[in-house]
């Protein structure tokens, strides 16, 4: 049997060395080398490799149609400085992201039919985001305690990498010890559960596609562990990504009923995708974004909070109630041009479904 593998490398060598490498690691017959794409990240290149087999293995344990199956990874045999490599199945990528009626179906039905191995929230091995290690080995009960350990390893990161910044800093305590207890205890309080889903961990445009052999959705490049089905919708909150479209959250919506403050809580899990985005692409604007949206967060569960600290730092200085007023005229005049979008969006849906019957 032929298989065509996809080969990823963390470490920039000779494609001719690296092919008879690979080939060696899965010693199938036939097997033929058809890419070699290099990395170079010495410090986090085991991690990568390793958790996104674990990833990718899981993924396609509950849909091997849903996402390329993963066949070894391993580490180089003959490098200066440890490198790594992952084959997986090849798919030849088709359209980016995919068809938002079949895509967001398949991943409805992917997170329902998931089941966590311990019945918990977690992972059994960490998985990174990008070159970023996520805070995902280890098995919790609660929702809200794993999601606000994984926030806070997160928010660490990003005071590591960047100056400090005294009221972004209050911000992002005021988001741990107000907004998460907040949006995340009702889930699981007062008779009300949720089951740990398997998540993707960061779809974006670049890691769908359609398969241009079957016509079907796909994923790859997975960053995966067991959460609130919601958390994977985060990272499509920011307009950079096409799959933010209300195209796509609706109809993920409609084959995965939403809670109580879906908005809110999509604003809380996005804070995690972005903090990381701004960690690991130095000179963007993602912190300045982040810290107005930790903002606008907490305006909406603990104002009184935002706006003391603000008096009692006197960082405010002239004008800025008035900068906050026109903030949340902004903010209203979107929530309003959104809400008419949708609309609009709904209405050629339903004259869609119409005319295809």
């Amino acid at each position: 049997m032929e298989l065509l593998s996809k080969v990823f490398l963390i470490a920039a060598l000779a494609r001719k060395r690296l092919c008879a490498d690979m080939a060696q690691a899965l010693p199938v017959p036939g097997t033929k080398i058809v890419s070699a794409h290099a990395y170079v990240s010495p410090t986090s290149s085991r991690l990568m490799s390793e958790g996104q087999f674990e990833a990718d293995k899981a993924i396609h344990a509950v849909s091997s149609s849903f996402c390329p199956k993963p066949h070894a990874w391993g580490q180089y045999r003959d490098s200066d400085i440890p490198t790594y490599f992952l084959l997986a199945d090849f798919r030849e990528i088709g359209q980016q992201p995919p068809d938002a009626i079949r895509f967001t179906s398949q991943l409805a039905d992917f997170h329902k039919k998931s089941v966590s191995p311990t019945g918990k929230f977690g992972f059994h091995i960490t998985t990174c985001h990008g070159k970023a290690a996520q805070l995902t080995d280890l098995w919790d009960d609660s929702w809200e305690s794993l999601y606000r350990k994984q926030l806070e390893h997160t928010f660490e990161a990003d005071k590591q990498k960047h100056p400090d910044w005294p009221e972004f800093e209050f911000r992002k305590k005021l988001v741990l010890e107000k907004c998460v207890p907040r949006l995340l205890n009702p889930l699981q309080s007062e008779g009300r559960n949720i089951k740990p889903c398997l998540v993707h961990g960061n779809i974006w445009d670049q890691n769908t596609a359609t398969d241009m052999e079957t016509g079907e959705p796909f994923v790859f490049d997975g960053s995966a562990f067991y959460a609130h089905n919601e958390y994977e919708l985060g990272n499509w909150r920011d307009p950079r990504h096409r799959l933010g479209s209300k195209t796509y959250i609706r109809n993920y919506k409609r084959r995965f009923p939403a809670k109580d403050e879906w908005d809110s809580r999509n604003l809380l899990y996005s804070l995690r995708f972005n903090t990381c985005a701004a960690t690991l692409i130095p000179g963007s604007n993602y912190r300045e974004h982040v810290f107005e949206d930790v903002g606008k967060l907490c305006s909406r569960i603990c104002p009184d909070d935002l706006a003391a600290f603000r008096s009692d730092t006197h960082q405010a200085g002239p004008g800025s109630d008035s900068r906050e007023e026109e903030m949340e005229e902004e903010e209203e005049e979107e929530e309003e041009k959104e809400e008419e979008k949708e609309e609009e969006e709904e209405e050629e849906d339903e004259e869609e479904e119409e005319n295809s019957d």
